[in-house]
């Protein structure tokens, strides 16, 4: 294979179909939520409603917010609906990677024809990245779309910070279903990697908002780096980048292991 990029550019031209489906999901999930906020949110029965909740079930939920423009939004799309669907296709994307492949036998294939497990790895990632990638830039350009119309009086800097924290939220679900791909080329290994990683992400947070003696649960819980200062709301913190280092960590231990081990036939 002489071509740039040829196993990244496959990716991209096999996954289209899917990409446009998932994109679909989102526009769908972004004008149902955020045009309603008017009719609940701005006038206080939003607020009303979560008042009436269980304590309990608002904190874990991270309903607390949802009476201003930016909690509502972060509430019902990057904390709830978007954190799934995209932690679904992201989990689905990264499984498909490797496992898959190695499991089917297509992967052995797939290595005869000139490339390196190195390369492999590397290309099939990205691919997974920049489709996710991808969903969020549509995420992020819908929102600020309907930023004004919704009356949400979100700050753009701040829509640039939660996007970026939502990619690597996201991003980690997809890069431990590579990585556990890479290293044990079974396929419910790396599925249940990429899923549990975002289980365990929402429990310990919401765990964590149950009360100041779990608080310290938040420190571990990856959904928390990402959310817990708020950056809809506050903009920029460090603890957005720690999901970006766990995905370096992942990546280089995936890549090392799987340019050594045996590959299944």
């Amino acid at each position: 294979m002489t071509r740039v990029l040829p196993l990244f550019r496959r990716s991209i031209a096999d996954g289209w179909r899917g990409l446009a489906g998932w994109t679909a999901g989102i526009l769908v999930a972004l004008f149902l939520y955020l045009p309603l906020y008017p009719s609940f949110g701005g006038n206080g029965q939003m607020q009303e409603m979560i008042d009436s909740l269980p304590p309990e079930l608002v904190q874990t939920l991270s309903y607390d917010q949802i009476g201003s423009g930016p909690g509502y939004a972060q509430a019902t799309f990057f904390g709830l609906i978007g954190f799934v669907l995209l932690t679904i296709a992201a989990v689905g994307w990264g499984t498909g990677a490797i496992a898959n492949d190695e499991e089917n036998g297509q992967l052995e294939l797939t290595l005869a024809h000139g490339v390196t497990r190195g390369q492999l790895f590397a290309e099939r990632t990205a691919a997974v990245l920049v489709k996710l990638a991808w969903l969020c830039v549509v995420s992020f350009a819908v929102v600020l779309l309907l930023n004004e119309p919704s009356e949400l009086e979100i700050e753009v800097a701040n829509l640039v910070a939660t996007t970026t924290a939502f990619f690597g939220l996201v991003s980690l679900s997809a890069v431990a279903a590579v990585a556990v791909g890479g290293i044990t080329g079974r396929r419910t290994w790396a599925l249940g990697a990429g899923a549990g990683i975002a289980v365990y992400a929402y429990a310990m947070h919401a765990l964590g908002n149950q009360g100041d003696d779990l608080k310290w649960l938040q420190d571990f819980s990856p959904y928390s780096w990402a959310y817990a200062d708020a950056p809809l709301q506050n903009g920029w913190n460090e603890t957005i980048w720690l999901n970006f280092a766990v995905i370096a960590v992942l990546l280089l231990a995936g890549w090392l292991v799987f340019r050594r081990r045996d590959v299944a036939v």
